[in-house]
C-alpha cells in the first residue's frame, strides 16, 4: 500500500485507469500528465497511458490491508465513466463492502451515472460519495448528489475556477476547496474561496481548504508548496461528522 500526497485521504485505490475529458476541470488534469510519465518510465499499469483500462487484478487489494484507511478510489480515473460497466463497478463495490474497516471516497465528474447506479442501491456505509464542482456550469451535479443517501456526501471544488455565487448545501457535509496546480494552471481569487467557506459556516457544512496551488493568495505565481495553504492567516481542514445510516422499509435513511 502506497501513502498519498492528497491531504483529505490516506491512501489511494485505482481498479480503473485512464480517462477522457469532461468538462473545464479536466482542462490540465493532473491523473493524465502523471499517466503518460509512468507509462513512459514502463509501468506495466498505465502501458496504454491515459487510455481507459479496468484493473480487476487490484480488486482484491484493500482487503489485504488490516488498518483503518481513508482511500481515495481512482484517483487516476472515474469509476463512473460511460466505458466502465456497471457490472465492474459492483465488484469494486463488494470490495468497499467486504471490508468495513476502511472508509472509501468515490469522487465523480459524472454525477447523474454515479445517481442512476446509486439510485436503486443500498450504499455500503464506508462508502462516501463526492462530486467535482469547479464551476458554475457543473453545480448541477449537487443536485444528483444530495438525491443519494450515503453516510457521508461531499463537493470537490478543486480546481476552483470561478466564483460559484450562491450555494445549496442541503444534505451535503463536507466541501473541499483548492487552486490549480502545474505549469498551466488557471489563477484562484480568494474571494472566490471565501464565498464557499462563509456558506459552509452558515450552513453547517464542514470545510477544507487544501491548497492555493500554482497562484498565491497574492496573485503571484510560484511553486505549490510556497504557497501553502493559509487562508487569511489560517488553516481550514475540518472533516465531516459521520452519520450512522438505519434500513429503514428497504432503504436507507439518515438517522
Amino acid at each position: 500500500m502506497k501513502t498519498t500526497k492528497i491531504e483529505w485521504t490516506d491512501t489511494t485505490w485505482n481498479p480503473v485507469t485512464g480517462c477522457t475529458k469532461l468538462s473545464a476541470g479536466c482542462q490540465n488534469c493532473y491523473a493524465e500528465v502523471m499517466a503518460r510519465r509512468l507509462c513512459a518510465m514502463g509501468v506495466e499499469k498505465y502501458s496504454n497511458g491515459f487510455n481507459l483500462r479496468l484493473h480487476e487484478d487490484v480488486l482484491g487489494e484493500p482487503l489485504k490491508w488490516k488498518k483503518s484507511h481513508t482511500i481515495f478510489v481512482n484517483s487516476m480515473s472515474d469509476l463512473f465513466h460511460k466505458d466502465v460497466p456497471f457490472s465492474y463497478v459492483d465488484k469494486v463495490m463488494k470490495t468497499i463492502e467486504s471490508s468495513p474497516q476502511h472508509r472509501y471516497q468515490l469522487l465523480t465528474k459524472r454525477a447523474e451515472r454515479m445517481f442512476e447506479y446509486f439510485k436503486d442501491k443500498s450504499i455500503p456505509e464506508n462508502a462516501w460519495l463526492g462530486v467535482t464542482v469547479e464551476n458554475q456550469a457543473s453545480k448541477f451535479r449537487i443536485d444528483f448528489l444530495r438525491q443519494l443517501k450515503a453516510s457521508v456526501l461531499f463537493l470537490s471544488c478543486e480546481p476552483l475556477l470561478e466564483d460559484l455565487g450562491v450555494l445549496n448545501f442541503e444534505n451535503i457535509d463536507w466541501v473541499i476547496v483548492g487552486g490549480e496546480s502545474g505549469s498551466k494552471a488557471r489563477p484562484m481569487s480568494g474571494d472566490w474561496v471565501l464565498n464557499i467557506k462563509n456558506q459552509c459556516e452558515k450552513q453547517n457544512v464542514a470545510f477544507f481548504f487544501k491548497q492555493w496551488g500554482t497562484w498565491g493568495a497574492d496573485g503571484e505565481k510560484r511553486s505549490k508548496k510556497a504557497n501553502g495553504k493559509l487562508l487569511e492567516g489560517k488553516i481550514y481542514q475540518a472533516k465531516p461528522e459521520i452519520k450512522p445510516l438505519r434500513i429503514s422499509n428497504r432503504q436507507l435513511t439518515l438517522l
